[in-house]
């Protein structure tokens, strides 16, 4: 019954007061949506009915990689993959206040293995909004909820080719619900925007998982300065060149009541539910070239992160427990090449410190931006140290070449 009444108060808050951030001009066909921060450097393909009752945006983007892998005690190789291969819709239906969103993912990394019982992940974001003025954003239906910083950037806005392990593992990832965001953005003074969520806690695409438990996520976004450039929180790097020195910090909070996977919205299932409590903290500056980023991620559980199955007990698994912290700095020179270096320490929680090693991970990057995120050549050098419980060391590195290309 409390659950009920929450539920209730939540969608009653959401049709007196809610308001979201949608930013549209008269000449532009993008549509900025706060929860849905994809980077845009063009205006895709628009189309907008004669009677102006609807607009349709179509964009694409895909990421082709190779990779040399050399991981201690294992044969060295290389892998080629399409690893990312999206098409996004956006627009308007009637009126310019009711929009939706729509990306669908392709390529075999995304989808993932098809298992038998389980749904396809073709469809990535599903959801509609409501933005009464541009101080609120109303949102309901499957999309990324308001987590760390480097999971809210579209994966076509990142420096190097891939998030950190840390986001890897503790990240919150998408999920279907309400959301409500308050943005408060001004050009040259003090800024914050305040983001909820109420969802399923169950990732994407999950159909047939039902349960008492709900996940609540609140964040809080602060910009002493003002709002960065060319809404520049939502990309890395500073590839417009901040003329005033920028800083975002932010936090968010989740509790995930009666989570069915290891990683909360991601992973594979547990024998038996638990909840889990995520502490997302981020640091971002951009001036002239520079950006630097820190972050602290973490994932505690009020009970024994490890579940067996009560069939066999011999099979268990856990929720990955723990925390961590990535530093990232970068240089964008005139010339439109960038240099990153990243490092990224995560450490296991004490229940599943038999089962999974501590990390730390050492990256490297060059970046040439031709059409600025959207059109990129992408190199890195990455070093990983494995260090186990019984006191072991493993020691893995990879060599990658990234071309990114989108509209």
């Amino acid at each position: 019954m409390k659950k009920i009444i929450l539920f209730w108060i939540f969608v009653s808050c959401i049709s007196s007061n809610a308001q979201v951030n949608i930013k549209q001009s008269k000449q532009d066909n993008d549509l900025r949506l706060s929860a849905l921060p994809y980077y845009s450097f063009g205006k895709g393909i628009g189309i907008t009915s004669p009677d102006s009752l609807y607009q349709l945006n179509i964009r694409f983007r895909m990421q082709n990689r190779v990779t040399y892998i050399e991981n201690e005690d294992e044969k060295r190789g290389y892998d080629g993959q399409i690893r990312r291969l999206r098409l996004r819709f956006d627009g308007y239906v009637g009126n310019p206040k009711f929009l939706y969103a729509v990306q669908l993912s392709f390529a075999p990394g995304d989808v993932g293995e098809i298992r038998e019982g389980e749904n396809i992940n073709i469809i990535r974001d599903a959801v509609v909004f409501y933005r009464p003025n541009r101080h609120w954003n109303i949102s309901f239906g499957q999309t990324k909820l308001p987590g760390n910083r480097q999971r809210v950037n579209s994966s076509g806005g990142l420096q190097l080719t891939d998030r950190s392990i840390n986001n890897a593992r503790f990240t919150i990832d998408r999920d279907f619900g309400f959301q409500v965001h308050n943005m408060n953005e001004f050009r040259d003074k003090f800024s914050y925007n305040f983001k909820t969520a109420i969802s399923t806690g169950e990732g994407r695409n999950i159909t047939g998982n039902t349960d008492e438990g709900v996940a609540l996520t609140g964040k809080v976004e602060l910009l002493p300065f003002g709002a960065f450039s060319r809404d520049g929180t939502y990309f890395e790097g500073d590839i417009v060149r901040e003329k005033k020195p920028k800083l975002m910090l932010s936090g968010a909070f989740q509790q995930n009541n009666h989570a069915k996977r290891t990683q909360g919205q991601l992973g594979n299932d547990l024998f038996e539910a638990r909840t889990m409590k995520s502490v997302m903290l981020d640091v971002l500056i951009k001036y002239n070239g520079w950006a630097a980023m820190s972050s602290y991620m973490s994932r505690i559980t009020p009970r024994n992160a490890v579940t067996i199955n009560p069939d066999d007990i011999s099979q268990s698994n856990f929720a990955y427990v723990g925390n961590g912290f990535d530093h990232q700095l970068s240089y964008n020179l005139l010339s439109n090449y960038e240099i990153i270096g990243r490092y990224s320490t995560q450490k296991v929680g004490e229940d599943i410190k038999l089962l999974a090693p501590n990390t730390k991970q050492y990256t490297i990057g060059l970046t040439k931006y031709i059409w600025e995120h959207t059109f990129k050549l992408q190199t890195e050098l990455t070093f990983d140290t494995l260090h186990y419980f019984d006191g072991n060391t493993k020691n893995n590195w990879h060599l990658r070449f990234q071309v990114e290309i989108g509209i």
